[in-house]
C-alpha cells in the first residue's frame, strides 16, 4: 500500500480524469482539473474541496456547472494527487497564497469562487488577503467559525497530537481499509447518504497514510478564530449554502457566521448532510448558477 495516492493506482479510473493535468509550482505538484473552454468566452469558477476530499467531491457538481463556467478544481495541498508543502505549511493562508500561485499559472482569474467545509474558510481567506477578487463567494457547509465551548481547545490539541504521532496516519488508513468502514464513517460524521461509487474513492484515499497525514496536518494548522475576527472585513458577496441534517457543522454556525458578514445569505437545505453537493448535485448546481447570475 502506497503512504501517498499514487496517479497510476488509486486514480487509475479517477472521476473527470480527462480533464486532469499536473502543474508545477514551487514546492507544489499540483493535480488540478479544467473543465470548460479557457479561452476566457466564459467565467471562471474555483471549486474548493473540505479537509479530506479531494477532486471527486466535485465529480457530479463539476460537469453541470462546466456549461456556463471554466470550472478549476484542484487537489489542496496534502490531499488526494496533490505533493509537496507550502511554504508555511498547510495553515489557510499558506494555501491560499498557493492557490493564487496555481492560478496565475494557469492564468485563470477566478470570477467566483465555491468552497466546500474548509475550501469556504480558503475562499474567504483568498478574498481577505487580495489574493483573488471573485464577483461572489458561495460556502457549501462552510466551516468558519470555531467549535463551540471547551471543543474550541480540544479539538486543534488533538489534532495537534495526532500530526506529531507518525503512527497516527497508519493507523487510520489501516481502519479505512476494513470493508465497509469508510461508508460508515462518512454516512455516520457527514449525515450524507452518498453512493457506493462516491464512497469508494473517499476509501481508496482514506487507505493511503499520506492522505490521511495531510487531513490531520490541515486540521492541526487551522486558525479559524483568526478567520473569524477578520469575517466582518469580507466585501465579497456571500452565499451559505447548508444542510439541515449536517451531522459535522450545524446550520447554526452558518447562519451565527453570516450574521458578521454584510450582506451574506444562507440558504438551507432541507434533508442534506455535509456533503449536500454529493447528495444532489444539480439542485445545488441550479444554486449556485442563479446567485452567480444575480445582478450586483
Amino acid at each position: 500500500m502506497s503512504s501517498a495516492p499514487r496517479w497510476e493506482r488509486e486514480g487509475r479510473d479517477w472521476p473527470n480524469r480527462a480533464h486532469s493535468r499536473f502543474v508545477e509550482s514551487g514546492r507544489l505538484r499540483w493535480h488540478v482539473q479544467v473543465i470548460g473552454h479557457e479561452n476566457g468566452a466564459k467565467p471562471v469558477l474555483l471549486l474548493l474541496h473540505g479537509t479530506g476530499a479531494a477532486t471527486h467531491s466535485w465529480r457530479a457538481l463539476a460537469p453541470l456547472l462546466a456549461g456556463d463556467f471554466t470550472v478549476v478544481v484542484p487537489d489542496l495541498p496534502g490531499h488526494g494527487f496533490t505533493t509537496g508543502r507550502p511554504v508555511g505549511g498547510l495553515t489557510m493562508s499558506a494555501m491560499a497564497r498557493e492557490l493564487g500561485k496555481l492560478l496565475q499559472m494557469l492564468d485563470l482569474a477566478p470570477t467566483h469562487v465555491v468552497g466546500h467545509s474548509a475550501g469556504a474558510a480558503i475562499a474567504i481567506r483568498m478574498a481577505l488577503d487580495g489574493i483573488a477578487s471573485p464577483a461572489a463567494i458561495i460556502g457549501l457547509n462552510a466551516a468558519l467559525l470555531p467549535f463551540p465551548g471547551l471543543a474550541a481547545k480540544l479539538f486543534p490539541t488533538l489534532a495537534r497530537m495526532l500530526f506529531v504521532n507518525p503512527f497516527a496516519p497508519h493507523f487510520f488508513a489501516g481502519i479505512a481499509r476494513r470493508p465497509g468502514e469508510t461508508a460508515r464513517f462518512l454516512a455516520r460524521s457527514t449525515g450524507s447518504k452518498i453512493d457506493a461509487e462516491g464512497a469508494s474513492y473517499y476509501e481508496r484515499l482514506f487507505a493511503t497514510p499520506g492522505h490521511c497525514a495531510g487531513a490531520i496536518t490541515m486540521m492541526a494548522d487551522w486558525d479559524l478564530a483568526a478567520l473569524k475576527r477578520d469575517l466582518p472585513r469580507l466585501k465579497t458577496p456571500l452565499l451559505l449554502l447548508h444542510g439541515e441534517a449536517d451531522a459535522a457543522i450545524p446550520l447554526a454556525s452558518a447562519q451565527e457566521a453570516a450574521t458578521q458578514i454584510g450582506g451574506a445569505t444562507v440558504t438551507s437545505l432541507a434533508g442534506l448532510g455535509h456533503l449536500a453537493h454529493e447528495e444532489r448535485p444539480g439542485e445545488v448546481a441550479a444554486l449556485i448558477r442563479d446567485f452567480a447570475a444575480a445582478p450586483r
